[in-house]
């Protein structure tokens, strides 16, 4: 009789003790929590837990996501779900300074409202209502910071977003950026002309986002108040400027240098009538070399893959192996500066030598190609026609570091003093935060921005996304030690590597061949225009047995290309229904098959040992 109760009695333990075990962990461990995640999506990096607890004043974080509007949208709702996890963990990390509001604008509401009042972005979906999916902080003054849409393709740099809104609300002063130019990047007045020449677009946004300091080369000191230095083509610093930079580095001060083997800018500027165009390069590397880093002198990469078309001799149009577009092929991964950047362009571009014993954190931002060589800057500098490259191009196979990011433990330039009586000097730092970029023209509206004047006004137009690499490399550097060591996060979404090195192996493949085609087609034609006499306008209106035999040979050789394209094509499907089939295999009937198997062993184990039953 007491093994009929037992069954519901032992039932009836079990539940009570879940729910004495819910109640204790709700009590007592609810700010426990293990991250098991690829890449420690939900767990707050140091950095990011130093910003929360720098917080003197409740904020309030609304999360605006039209929860009715994406129904239909399963991708989007998944990343939404990701955001406000990662919130709740901000939320729980600032210990009752950040209170979290989740928002659904649903449309005519006043939410919706509220969110266009934010400037937040509403994108049209089917049936004409508009998908929000923003974030918006505010503090106890009214300040406001604005996430405007939260995309997720920028999923991996989540953790840094939402740190950075929180970090301009705490902190409010425009940073304070001193910016020193042998070129004329600010606005002048044109002692030829007698007219006021206008400032670089890139001058003019940063002037807006900053509170900026002009400095000049003949400057032998740095300003006391700066917190950022942006070197743009520094040709010709003083030995005492040199230092003053060095020691405003190693005291923590955040540094940007475009150098350039070749600043095209300064050629334009140049007097036409000297034989020889004076030398346009310039290198910190008096100071860089001390942290591992070089400008190669007087060398410019070209590259094959990257170069952009430009107008040639005769009007025709010709790729120039050292003007390049670069995409994200050419970005380095888990950076901010370049994250979702589309192109940059640049011309005439150094590049860095790294020194691999150097103790500092050394990290690529922009790179050339696998299709890519070097060149002299002077060959650059006196070319006449780009084909030129073209014709004498052989690539070395080397990717070549055109910026770079230096961080970590670094020494000064300067070990001679470490013995003088300098006040303030600093022998060695823990930490330093600079960025080298080997190109100086990708600052130049003529390389990214398209400037129209309308009824007197100025209106740009920007074609590449140079402007926004300089403005988030100077907005990366000017926030905190803990905001800048805040790294890209793994990624929610798995893609099928698999499936997708098959695709583009088979695609690589078929681009072989597609090329082979066009070479064999091109020898043809080649080989036709030789056979056919251009001078005997009768032979001309008739076909050779040559020309005959050539065609034929070229018609059978087309259909053998085309059948090894669809052969091609054909194994990739076959490639791929397979690994479905496997993996369907592995997960329908081998893993239940190995839970049933298991299961009976430790079924078979316990009844082994359990004494035998004699009455």
């Amino acid at each position: 009789m007491s093994r009929l109760y037992s069954a519901p009695i032992k039932l009836s333990l079990v539940a009570v003790g879940f729910l004495l075990l819910t109640m204790i962990s709700q009590q007592f461990f609810s700010s426990a929590r293990l991250d098991l995640s690829q890449g420690g999506m939900y767990t707050l990096s140091e950095g990011t837990q130093n910003i929360v607890s720098s917080i003197d004043e409740p904020l309030t974080l609304s999360l605006f996501f039209s929860d009715t509007v994406s129904r239909d949208l399963t991708g989007l709702r998944a990343y939404a779900t990701q955001v406000k996890d990662l919130l709740r963990e901000f939320e729980l990390a600032a210990q009752g300074k950040i209170n979290l509001e989740i928002v659904d604008p649903e449309p005519f509401s006043e939410e919706e409202d509220q969110a266009a009042a934010y400037g937040l972005q509403g994108i049209p979906i089917n049936g004409g209502d508009d998908l929000y999916f923003g974030l918006v902080g505010t503090n106890s003054q009214g300040d406001a910071e604005v996430i405007a849409f939260l995309q997720p393709d920028k999923e991996a740099f989540l953790e840094y977003d939402i740190s950075k809104l929180i970090h301009g609300l705490v902190v409010r002063e425009k940073p304070k950026v001193a910016i020193l130019s042998s070129l004329p990047v600010h606005s002048e007045l044109d002692m030829q002309t007698f007219q006021t020449t206008p400032a670089w677009v890139i001058i003019e946004q940063l002037e807006q986002l900053y509170a900026t300091q002009k400095i000049t080369v003949e400057d032998e000191m740095l300003p006391d108040d700066i917190e950022l230095l942006l070197l743009i083509h520094p040709k010709g610093l003083s030995d005492s400027m040199l230092f003053a930079i060095d020691q405003f580095v190693m005291r923590g001060g955040r540094l940007i240098a475009f150098l350039d083997p070749l600043a095209e800018q300064e050629q334009l500027g140049s007097n036409p009538m000297m034989a020889m165009p004076p030398s346009a390069g310039s290198d910190l590397n008096a100071l860089t070399r001390h942290w591992g880093v070089t400008l190669r002198e007087n060398q410019v990469v070209l590259d094959a893959q990257a170069a952009l078309s430009v107008s040639g001799s005769g009007g025709q149009a010709v790729r120039h192996l050292g003007i390049l577009g670069l995409d994200s092929s050419h970005f380095g991964s888990n950076d901010i500066t370049t994250a979702s950047l589309e192109t940059i362009n640049i011309s005439s571009v150094g590049v860095f030598d790294i020194d691999p014993s150097s103790t500092s954190n050394i990290s690529t931002i922009l790179s050339s190609s696998d299709y890519a060589s070097t060149t002299d800057a002077l060959r650059i500098q006196m070319l006449s026609d780009p084909q030129e490259l073209l014709n004498e191009f052989a690539a070395t196979g080397e990717r070549y570091s055109f910026a770079v990011k230096i961080s970590g433990p670094a020494q000064t330039a300067y070990p001679d003093r470490v013995g003088e009586s300098i006040d303030g000097f600093v022998s060695a730092a823990e930490n330093i935060n600079v960025m080298l970029v080997a190109d100086t023209d990708l600052l130049s509206d003529r390389m990214w921005v398209q400037v129209q004047n309308f009824f007197g006004q100025s209106v740009v137009t920007p074609w590449a996304n140079n402007g926004d690499f300089v403005i988030n490399a100077v907005d990366n550097l000017v926030g905190s030690n803990d905001l800048i060591s805040i790294r890209s996060k793994g990624k929610f979404s798995r893609p099928f590597n698999v499936v997708l090195n098959l695709r583009r192996d088979a695609e690589a493949s078929y681009l072989a061949s597609a090329n082979d085609l066009q070479a064999q087609l091109e020898a043809t034609e080649a080989k036709l225009a030789a056979l056919q006499s251009p001078t005997d306008a009768s032979a001309s209106l008739s076909v050779t047995p040559e020309q005959e035999a050539a065609l034929v040979q070229f018609q059978d050789e087309k259909l053998r290309i085309r059948k090894e394209l669809r052969e091609v094509r054909h194994q990739l499907e076959k490639d791929i229904q397979a690994l479905g089939t496997t993996l369907k295999f592995i997960n329908i009937i081998m893993m239940p098959l190995l839970i049933i198997a298991f299961m009976l062993f430790l079924n078979l184990i316990r009844t082994s040992r359990r004494p035998a039953d004699f009455s």
